[in-house]
């Protein structure tokens, strides 16, 4: 399986790695790579390996492979050929500072997540809010008051059975959290701002993350509520 380096180091913008796979729609599979591949929410890196135009990167449901889409057009690589791999990123940053803003977001909104996406402009979760009422307001001062706490974002890992043991750190109601390898990553923010697990990549520090706004609160059923933010900048 590829070295997913980005687990690690997310502020990693390249590496060198060894091409392994070619699979049968043209993917591109490394050794080891800095591309996050689309999942909980945020999109797959884009950039480049060599002069190959990246697109997109996703993971192969069947095999479990991280998978560099080539754009259209592309030559690609021989199978053991060494590469570069570059990540755009400025996409990625403020991929990551957006994820980690819905961090924020979550802990100022206590309710159970249905659903939600990452953007580089715009991002949003649904929220099942029972019977609270949601003041756009508000939620902001809270976001903001969190990422101007200056909190450090750090992750570590707990093995399956200590997650299924502790039910409770899942906020997501209809995504199961994403496991490998017999463990799962926890995301901590500040000592007691939030802590779930999550796959994705983040900033060091909620004051990179920037001024928030929640630009709209959308009715999406009986106690359904999607919660959008923007910069504030």
């Amino acid at each position: 399986m590829t070295d997913e380096l980005f687990r690690e180091d997310a502020y990693l913008k390249t590496c060198d790695a060894k091409v392994v796979k070619i699979n049968d729609l043209g993917g591109i599979i490394l050794d080891r790579t800095v591309f996050y591949p689309t999942g909980g929410g945020q999109p797959g890196d884009s950039g480049k390996i060599n002069d190959i135009d990246i697109a997109t990167t996703v993971t192969d449901r069947d095999t479990g492979e991280i998978v560099h889409v080539p754009a259209e057009g592309q030559k690609l690589p021989d199978v053991g050929a060494d590469v570069t791999a570059t990540i755009d990123w400025e996409k990625r940053y403020l991929h990551m500072r957006m994820h980690s803003g819905l961090h924020l977001l979550c802990a100022a909104v206590p309710c159970g997540v249905t659903g939600g996406q990452i953007g580089a402009v715009k991002s949003r979760l649904d929220f099942d809010i029972e019977d609270m009422t949601l003041d756009k307001e508000e939620i902001t001062n809270k976001i903001n008051e969190f990422q101007q706490g200056n909190h450090d974002l750090s992750s570590s890992w707990i093995k399956d059975d200590e997650m299924d043991a502790n039910p409770e750190l899942v906020r997501t109601m209809s995504v199961k959290p994403p496991r490998k390898g017999g463990r799962v990553r926890l995301m901590h923010v500040g000592e007691n701002v939030d802590l779930q697990p999550c796959g994705g990549t983040h900033v060091k520090n909620t004051s990179e993350i920037g001024r928030l706004r929640v630009s709209k609160i959308e009715n999406k059923g009986k106690r359904n509520r999607r919660v959008n933010i923007v910069f504030d900048e």
